[in-house]
């Protein structure tokens, strides 16, 4: 794996800790409710606090997952399966929620796919 391939799929494990924080551990934040765009009021109801915390577990996996495979097993395929779940996470939520996820989520994710395909 290229170094600047590893520097983005870091990236892109540093970007899912993020979303992580904001959705299990500043829920009912300003920050979280800017970046999300859902009123406060609506993320202090205990349902979408709830469903908001265990999402956040799943970006949490993520992250510890490719950060496993960069740094421990340094396994290109690993890599890309995680990678290539984030970018499929961002095109639903770019065609379901925002159009600018596929950008702020699926940005550093087709960066790392590029290098991928580029530097091998």
């Amino acid at each position: 794996m290229s170094i600047i391939t590893t520097i983005l799929a870091t990236i892109v494990a540093l970007e899912h800790f993020y979303i992580f924080y904001l959705e299990s551990v500043a829920t009912q934040s300003d920050t979280t409710s800017r970046v999300f765009n859902v009123d406060k009021e609506e993320l202090a109801r205990p349902s979408v606090s709830s469903l908001f915390k265990n999402q956040g577990i799943y970006n949490a996996l993520i992250g510890v997952f490719l950060l496993y495979g960069i740094y421990f097993s340094q396994s290109l395929e690993m890599v890309t399966i995680f990678v290539l779940f984030v970018l499929g996470a961002a095109t639903y939520g770019s065609l379901t929620a925002d159009k600018k996820i596929i950008l702020k989520q699926g940005g550093p994710a087709i960066l790392t796919l590029l290098s991928m395909l580029l530097l091998k």
